[in-house]
């Protein structure tokens, strides 16, 4: 699908994709394969060439945030220290954009890094690798995405069930606050409320909602978005009520959401695509507010729906009501502020934006 870009001057900062090499991988899961993993077949290989192609594609990416993904994890370490391979190797991409070579195009300017929180307070010995390993690491994520039904999330992710009400996770997750690092919360729509019951635990501590809270259109959900979205909104609104939490405007083109059921890359337009979407976006900019909600790409996973160029072109349309400033914050500012790239974003907008990213060839 091509599309010409709409409102191609308009600064983003892309706050969520990933880099990774699952090829070693993909053999290791059975046929047929999870749809999500099919999703991702296509992009097994996502690093500094891929990413450079999609941001440099039209939309006028001026940098982007990282988000962990198991990927690079450093064999060499022990188990818990790990992850602290994925940040170095991360950072070493963000210091080949921060080159110059790539015209003003900043990647991976943040990075949210992972720790395994279930170790309590000796999580805080990891949290402190991890900005050792990289200036540019801002916060972690680990997942708490579970679902009494196996097929849901398939052989990749099982997290515990109300993983973020446990006592060890809760006492690894204090200590964030002492470092000022954010944390990232993926969970699926029917656990909506272990998020608020964190954020309301703790309320100094920066919470991201990643994905509208993945609603679900798969597996014993297929079929049920309709009937659970009072639910669904009922729930964002009890979020958006802590003040500590921003949301992500994404990830609704995963395989897990089903908006569209078809992919990878489905072939939908923008328009059919902010059609569908539109729902969850506009309950999720009404309840936040533009300040406290940021568009995201979630690449490579979303290419499951739309190509990147469509995909920002489909937000575009979603945020196609709102005033300048609005835009300004869903786009690029209320990331900036999150992940702490606010004098970033001041120097290009003070340069006129003239100082656009080197296209793709």
């Amino acid at each position: 699908m091509t599309e010409a870009i709409l409102d191609p001057d308009l600064p983003i900062i892309d706050p969520h994709h990933h880099l990774w090499d699952l090829r070693p991988l993909l053999p290791a899961f059975p046929e047929p394969r999870h749809p999500f993993l099919e999703a991702i077949a296509g992009a097994a290989y996502y690093t500094f060439d891929q990413l450079h192609a999609d941001t440099a594609s039209g939309h006028n990416v001026l940098a982007t945030v990282f988000m962990e993904c198991g990927a690079f994890y450093d064999a060499g370490r022990s188990e818990p220290f790990r992850p602290v391979g994925e940040v170095e190797f991360v950072n070493g991409v963000a210091a080949q954009g921060a080159s110059g070579a790539y015209g003003a195009w900043r990647p991976c300017a943040a990075i949210v890094g992972h720790a395994d929180l279930t170790r309590g307070a000796a999580a805080g010995e990891v949290l402190d690798a991890l900005q050792a390993a990289s200036s540019r690491f801002v916060g972690i994520r680990h997942s708490g995405a579970w679902d009494a039904d196996p097929e849901v999330l398939g052989p990749p992710f099982h997290a515990p069930e109300g993983l973020f009400g446990e006592a060890r996770f809760r006492e690894g997750f204090a200590e964030l606050g002492r470092r000022g690092l954010t944390f990232d919360a993926w969970v699926l729509e029917p656990q909506l409320g272990d998020v608020i019951a964190l954020a309301r635990a703790f309320p100094d501590q920066p919470i991201v909602l990643d994905h509208c809270g993945t609603p679900l259109g798969i597996a014993s959900y297929r079929g049920k978005l309709p009937e659970r979205f009072a639910h669904w909104r009922e729930s964002i609104r009890a979020l958006a009520a802590c003040e500590n939490v921003t949301v992500k405007l994404g990830g609704l083109a995963m395989a897990f959401c089903g908006m569209p059921e078809e992919g990878p890359a489905a072939g939908l337009d923008s328009q059919a695509l902010a059609r569908l979407w539109q729902p969850y976006v506009e309950t999720c900019i009404e309840a936040f507010g533009p300040a406290r909600a940021m568009f995201e790409s979630n690449y490579p996973v979303d290419r499951w729906g739309a190509t990147y160029p469509v995909l920002w072109n489909a937000f575009k349309r979603l945020a196609a009501g709102a005033s300048e400033t609005e835009k300004r914050d869903l786009f690029a500012g209320t990331a900036a502020r999150v992940y702490g790239l606010e004098a970033l974003l001041a120097l290009r907008l003070r340069n006129g934006n003239l100082d656009k990213p080197v296209r793709a060839r």
